[in-house]
């Protein structure tokens, strides 16, 4: 989570008080005066959680802000490889769409679209979308689209399948996921959007069929929700 100003400045405040009250419960005089009674000993015990509270409070602010700074660092070189720099001037990740996905099978109930213009106008989309049902489990992947409904890029973001065999899916182990770009819902039958095997467009994998299999379908479907809200998304 990103602090705003705001609450910094009200942690700020609060660390200040603090602070003053602690700096002023451990002065000798006031030491003195507490040491005899049985509450002191109860008194410094709830000092030290204090100290270590205020510490542990500052420690998280301090951690969240790096965080969230790399989390976005990581989405936005995602952004980068599935939408070209040359198609925007605006920030896609504070320029975002929320629109509902729970009919798509792609992981989610409502899915963030990240908008990419330039001068103001939309030239594309971007978002992130999962086959839930991998060999392994969830491919987790982000996919580019040009107003007009042309994949620019799709990208595998995470994944458990065999290595050797299902992780083909990754750029940097195969170009099979390359040969997304271009294609669309106008220039590629529905029958098409599946593998070879299956009488579809696209190879399979020796000995890991199910993972191209479900990557396909996945992207089809992300396309599907592309489609179905595509006035809504180029005309914000």
């Amino acid at each position: 989570m990103k602090l705003d100003p705001a609450t910094i400045e009200r942690l700020k405040q609060k660390i200040a008080f603090y602070r003053e009250f602690l700096k002023n419960w451990l002065e000798p005089s006031n030491l003195a005066q507490l040491r005899p009674k049985l509450e002191f000993q109860t008194g410094v015990l709830a000092g030290f959680a204090l100290i270590a509270s205020v510490l542990l409070g500052v420690t998280n602010c301090s951690t969240e802000g790096t965080i969230q700074r790399r989390l976005d660092e990581d989405l936005k070189k995602s952004l980068e490889e599935v939408v070209p720099v040359a198609l925007y001037d605006n920030d896609m990740l504070q320029d975002t769409l929320t629109i509902p996905s729970a009919e798509y099978n792609i992981g989610t109930d409502e899915t963030t679209v990240y908008i990419a213009k330039k001068s103001g106008k939309v030239s594309a989309v971007c978002f992130k979308f999962t086959a839930p049902d991998g060999y392994s489990g969830a491919i987790n992947m982000i996919m580019g689209i040009d107003r007009d409904g042309n994949i620019l890029g799709v990208r595998v973001l995470s994944h458990k399948e065999t290595p050797g065999l299902g992780d083909k899916i990754e750029v940097a182990k195969s170009d099979w996921i390359l040969k997304f770009t271009g294609r669309s819902l106008d220039n590629l039958a529905p029958a098409k959007w599946a593998v070879k095997k299956d009488g579809g467009e696209f190879d399979q994998f020796a000995g890991a069929t199910i993972t191209p299999r479900k990557s396909v379908q996945a992207i089809y479907r992300g396309l599907q929700l592309f489609k179905a809200h595509q006035d809504q998304l180029i005309n914000p």
